[in-house]
């Protein structure tokens, strides 16, 4: 524990009370010998870089807990890394960094469940670097974190739909497993017509707002 406490730089008493706490896994033992490693050393630095960016202990402790319910990043990317996106590897402060003040254990476990979030030891692997920067830019434009990830489980549901139908046309008139221009032309299709949604969507809030009166 000195050993530990050293390379933190942190009092041992700080680490014996993280220990109390639990907010760090007991050490491997042999005999009256406790032995700590390199994950020990890095949670104690995830803490402090936590409690810089204003997180509790209570707090830490519970995103620590929900972190180590996920799953890990072999099970989420069981069926191979995605195609035309590129993950990113994250400590648990960076992703603070990328929400400040948004990352709770609800958010946490939310992102965990939607796969966009997996653990891999004491790193957090984000599934996609366009979702992630997307996902800080709408949390910095005022968004709650919250809302873009229940909107992000509604567009995944559109996205699949989306995807059967693309799929089930071009399959009915090809031999081939994914034909070329499967994902061209799908992103061309919904690009257009998304665009052209949020035309409709504006013009009609622009119609429904009543007109201003006359200056006073």
């Amino acid at each position: 524990m000195e050993e530990l406490a050293r390379e933190a730089g942190i009092p041992v008493r700080t680490v014996r009370f993280y220990r109390e706490r639990g907010l760090i896994s007991p050490p491997r033992r042999e005999g009256r010998i406790a032995w700590y490693d390199d994950h020990h050393l890095a949670r104690l630095r995830t803490i402090a870089g936590l409690l810089e960016r204003g997180h509790t202990l209570t707090g830490i402790a519970d995103l620590a807990r929900t972190f180590e319910s996920g799953r890990d990043v072999a099970e989420v990317l069981g069926l191979g890394e995605p195609t035309e996106e590129t993950p990113v590897r994250l400590t648990p402060e960076q992703l603070a960094d990328h929400f400040e003040g948004e990352v709770t254990p609800e958010n946490l476990a939310a992102a965990l469940d939607l796969g966009y979030l997996a653990t891999d030891g004491d790193e957090i692997v984000h599934i996609s670097r366009r979702l992630l920067e997307v996902s800080a830019e709408l949390v910095r434009e005022g968004v709650p974190l919250a809302t873009v990830l229940s909107a992000a489980r509604r567009v995944r549901e559109h996205a699949d739909a989306l995807a059967e139908l693309f799929v089930s046309a071009l399959e009915a008139h090809s031999d081939e497993t994914e034909p070329p221009q499967l994902r061209p032309l799908a992103r061309a299709v919904v690009d257009a017509e998304l665009s052209m949604a949020l035309d409709r969507r504006l013009r009609r809030d622009s119609t429904d707002r009543p007109p201003r009166g006359p200056a006073s």
